[in-house]
């Protein structure tokens, strides 16, 4: 077949799409049909829908056919920034927050301007945070069952800064890093970034299918897992200590560096040892204070073996310097007077009423979450199409997000993924009503 001719089939699939004739969750035609009815070969038929989905306009499911995608939606479907409408309720990007915090910021702020200390925010900081600030932090991981050396501790810009400096510097391009087929879509942007392949390893219900893990690690050359055992986004699930046990055992017969990603682990205090206490020799510890104390608060930290904790920092060097040194003071002053820990006890508080408020609305939804999480999954039926109910969902000036972004497998479920912690409780009650109005008119009609 001439090239003028297939891509001629291509443009008119792309026109009819952009302009709206063919709809997001319109079924085409099979690659069969569609090779009968333009007089193309299999395969050539099979090509023009393989560049449509490599354009974002159509989506293959194996054994359903093929689908129209939703075009319209926000980048990202609102996961990597905040809804630019003031009339958009977000459910899809979680920044909670408590009244009391702005006065807490502006009594911080004055405490600080009182200090002695104001030139050294000036001049640039160690790379891996002052060493007072290091142990300040360290003592705080007493709390959650890690006790590590302040020395094998770094303080960086966030939980997301601490994944990119550490896979930059445990890992190489081409890495093959295993991960649960959902995750979080951070560390698939940073994966993307760096050239890292992620493996998905199926899911079960309160953690991964190690079984699943150990045949990837046997098939494949697996540098590393990236994990979140407590409080995981976005199925909200705490692996037990037979589960941590058993992934520690596996990370060591294969030789692999366990990362351990922990922003939502404070909203459960009874957890297991974190993953970094069972196996401190081969496990990265990320966390902040992003979701336990506020969004904007970007400091987090990192902990690691001794031997990798120079390229980390040569990492924090080469991405950022260091940690700014105000915020920093602001969160190590607020972890030695309480009030994290304070804050955190109102947030698990908080979400816990979210939950209560959100299983109520959704009585009798196939609901997955944790009873003290700001987010909850929900799994569609198989006829309904997640692009359509958030594409609908908009039009009702309500923000959620479909499965896409947190999938890591090449077929996304149809489910999607609701924050409840950036709104108040009268319009979250509200805002999942209207969600169950519309999922259950397209799954019934």
């Amino acid at each position: 077949m001439p090239r003028a001719r297939y891509k001629q089939v291509v443009d008119t699939f792309v026109t009819r799409i952009r302009s709206g004739e063919l709809r997001p969750g319109d079924r085409l035609p099979t690659h069969r049909q569609l090779a009968s009815e333009h007089r193309l070969a299999l395969a050539t038929a099979s090509r023009v829908y393989a560049e449509l989905e490599a354009m974002g306009l159509v989506s293959g499911e194996t054994g359903r056919g093929t689908f129209v995608r939703e075009i319209s939606l926000p980048p990202g479907l609102g996961v990597d920034q905040q809804a630019a409408a003031n009339d958009i309720v977000d459910l899809n990007f979680n920044y909670p927050s408590l009244p009391e915090q702005a006065e807490l910021l502006r009594t911080a702020l004055r405490q600080l301007s009182t200090s002695g200390d104001l030139d050294a925010f000036l001049r640039y900081q160690p790379h891996a945070g002052r060493m007072h600030e290091r142990e300040i932090v360290a003592a705080h991981l007493i709390d959650r069952g890690l006790h590590v050396d302040p020395c094998n501790l770094l303080l960086v810009d966030g939980a997301q800064h601490g994944l990119t400096t550490t896979m930059m510097s445990l890992l190489k391009t081409g890495d093959v890093v295993a991960t649960d087929a959902l995750t979080y879509p951070g560390m698939k942007v940073l994966a993307d970034s760096l050239g890292l392949e992620l493996a998905a390893v199926p899911t079960l219900g309160s953690g991964p299918d190690l079984e699943a893990l150990e045949r990837l690690c046997q098939r494949r050359r697996v540098q590393a897992i990236y994990t979140q055992p407590t409080v995981h986004n976005p199925l909200g699930w705490v692996m037990d200590i037979e589960q941590r046990n058993a992934l520690v055992e596996l990370a060591r017969r294969h030789n692999l560096i366990l990362i351990e990603d922990a922003p939502y682990a404070f909203l459960e205090p009874h957890s297991p040892p974190p993953i970094a206490a069972l196996a401190p020799e081969r496990t990265v510890y990320v966390s902040g204070f992003s979701k336990s104390v506020a969004t904007g608060l970007r400091v987090g930290f990192v902990t690691a073996p001794g031997e990798w904790i120079p390229r980390i920092e040569r990492a924090i060097r080469a991405t950022t310097w260091n940690t700014p040194g105000v915020m920093t003071a602001i969160a190590c002053g607020w972890v030695e007077d309480g009030t994290v820990n304070r804050l955190e006890a109102a947030k698990r508080k908080d979400a816990a009423a979210r939950q209560v408020v959100a299983l109520e609305t959704l009585q009798g939804m196939d609901v997955i979450s944790h009873p003290a999480s700001y987010f909850l999954w929900l799994p569609l039926l198989e006829e309904v199409r997640a692009d359509r109910v958030v594409r609908e969902l908009l039009d009702h000036g309500i923000l959620v997000s479909t499965a896409a972004p947190f999938a890591t497998s090449a077929q996304p479920p149809q489910a999607i993924r609701i924050a409840l912690g950036s709104v108040e409780l009268n319009i979250l009650r509200r805002s999942l009503a209207t969600i169950r109005q519309i999922v259950e008119y397209h799954a019934f009609g």
